[in-house]
């Protein structure tokens, strides 16, 4: 299949998206999020694909949503244009497999949006992350949410309501993202997460993810019970005993997605 605003690879059990508007920094159109949520659930539905990498070709990440799309809708077409603007987020949580934001340059807007909504993420040195939309009139509503999850209610409402530019330092210190890496290492440093990743038992980091977000929402006693079935349902897989078995005879596992 071939697409308009996106790349996709395939390699080593790993999808990599390349967000693909580089003469617009990445910014979000209609096609390039209708695109990128279709991706990520084909890539889900794929039992070949066990990590999605999303990562932006050209000098920047991603810059956020293309501001040329703002005008001349009803009340009705924004609600349901900016919800597709913001619909890879949710289908990111409520995949199984993991997605790890690959970020270079630049990351504002939908693009920090997009490193807070992906479940890992790495950076390179140098690196501008921002909730800028504020300051030209808008506001980060939709990269709050994952936002508000990622670094709690202070530091997630002083993004988006200065709109300040953060570095891949103090995004890293924050908690945003998971490493940051020299420029010329970023492409190496997140496939080799990437592999690390596709490694594991496929069926346990896919039902582990969807536990986790679903206990992130309960009241702690009902996040208990849920984790304790979900532990429990994992406990019957073929896999779970292979891998078990493999790790007491010091081998590799062979992992049969059963």
């Amino acid at each position: 299949m071939s697409y308009d605003t996106i790349i996709l690879e395939k390699t080593e059990h790993i999808g990599i998206i390349t967000l693909n508007r580089p003469e617009q920094l990445n910014t979000f159109n209609v096609p390039l999020a209708t695109e990128l949520n279709q991706i990520l659930k084909d890539l889900d539905a794929d039992d070949d694909i066990r990590v999605i990498v999303i990562k932006g070709a050209g000098k920047g990440f991603c810059a956020g949503i293309d501001v040329g799309d703002l005008e001349g809708k009803s009340p009705l077409e924004y609600y349901q244009w900016i919800t597709l603007m913001e619909g890879w987020a949710l289908t990111i949580s409520q995949i199984g497999k993991p997605v790890i934001a690959s970020a270079h340059n630049i990351a504002v807007a939908n693009g920090i949006g997009i490193v807070a909504s992906s479940d890992l993420a790495i950076a390179a040195e140098g690196t501008k992350f921002g909730a800028t939309a504020v300051n030209v009139g808008l506001f980060c509503m939709g990269p709050a949410v994952p936002l508000s999850r990622n670094l709690g209610r202070k530091k997630a409402l002083e993004l988006v309501l200065t709109g300040d530019i953060i570095d891949a330092e103090e995004a890293y210190r924050i908690g945003l993202i998971n490493k940051v890496v020299p420029k010329d290492k970023l492409e190496e440093e997140t496939m080799k997460l990437a592999r690390n990743l596709a490694a594991k038992s496929p069926l346990a980091v896919q039902l582990g993810k969807r536990s986790f977000f679903e206990m992130s929402d309960l009241e702690y006693q009902k996040a208990f019970e849920l984790a304790n079935n979900h532990f429990a349902i994992l406990c019957t897989l073929e896999d779970t005993h292979e891998g078990v078995k493999a790790f007491l005879e010091k081998r590799k596992a062979e992992w049969k997605l059963k």
